[in-house]
């Protein structure tokens, strides 16, 4: 059963999933009306998410084609069409699309890696249709499709490159630059996290097509499990990362390219997810103690927690 709650009201409401495994991911899609859940049963399931609670609480899907749990799920930018990709411990990773009301096929399967893919995440629309996927193998991929095809599997095509020696556990894009920005900051970046406790922020290299590290950050004594770059506001980039080891980190970039840490206090459980909020002001932890908070920034400089959420129960901080 999964909790869900209305940023606009603040309320929260349940949703019985009905899968027959532990639920690993749960994504809206852009407009916040369909929600992807995935789980070790092997299936994925699209629900409804609107005013009727009644016609939510059944999938308008079922998509069933992983041989094994399926970590991840992560919807495209709608100008594409209606896109959902997946990946799994059976070393694939699946883009579905929509081509009927509720009938979704597989449109490309990409079955490279040597070890389970644990996660993916799309890059910017405006970087076209990119999708960059971690394995355990300690490579990256990047899936990619050309523009101005008919959309078949011959129109997908994948790269990928070491990232970390003995496990990736997170892929995350970059938010576009600024308009204006300067071809130099136009660059497509993305940040890694390793079984080697070391977040990697790598950078496109057009001229020579290939991905180079440009800054390792190393802050974490255990594996990190989950990276998110925040949305972009003026000229600091913004990273969060967690960890096996209980904390998380609030990376910012500044002009000068020095990536500074801020860690939150401690928390009593490995951190499995971090998320941010649409605009980039609230921070989204969940860890092992089955507990989401909520934190945002003060005007000292120090993060502070607005509100945690422990099996649909909500405390607000005092």
């Amino acid at each position: 059963e999964m909790c869900i709650r209305d940023s606009i009201n603040a309320e929260y409401g349940s949703l019985d999933t009905q899968h027959q495994d532990m639920i690993h991911d749960a994504q809206l899609d852009y407009y916040g009306r369909r929600l992807a859940t995935c789980s070790s049963d092997r299936t994925i399931k699209i629900f409804e998410v609107g005013d009727d609670e009644q016609a939510a609480q059944q999938p308008s899907a079922i998509l069933t084609g992983h041989q094994g749990p399926v970590w991840e799920v992560a919807w495209l930018h709608p100008k594409f069409g209606n896109v959902l990709a997946s990946c799994s411990y059976d070393r694939k990773v699946l883009i579905w699309k929509e081509e009927a009301p509720n009938q979704w096929q597989i449109v490309f399967t990409y079955a490279e890696h040597e070890l389970s893919v644990n996660s993916l995440d799309w890059a910017p629309h405006t970087a076209g249709c990119r999708l960059a996927c971690a394995s355990s193998d300690g490579r990256v991929s990047v899936v990619s499709h050309a523009s101005g095809t008919d959309g078949g599997a011959a129109a997908w095509r994948a790269e990928s490159f070491s990232a970390h020696e003995i496990g990736v556990n997170c892929v995350s894009w970059a938010p576009a630059d600024i308009a204006g920005a300067g071809s130099a900051g136009d660059a497509l970046r993305l940040a890694s996290g390793g079984c080697d406790n070391l977040i990697k922020v790598w950078k496109f290299d057009a001229a020579n097509n290939k991905w180079l590290c440009e800054h390792e950050l190393a802050m974490h004594s255990d594996w990190v499990r989950d990276v998110a770059w925040a949305p972009r506001v003026g000229k600091e980039r913004t990273l969060a990362s967690c960890s096996q080891d209980g904390t998380v980190v609030i990376w910012t970039q500044r002009a000068d390219e020095v990536w500074y840490p801020r860690v939150l206090p401690k928390f009593n459980d490995v951190v499995w997810r971090v998320s941010w909020s649409l605009t980039g002001g609230i921070l989204a932890v969940s860890g092992g103690d089955n507990t989401v908070s909520l934190w945002r920034e003060d005007t000292d400089g120090s993060w502070a927690v607005l509100s945690t959420v422990d099996d649909g129960a909500t405390t607000a901080a005092q």
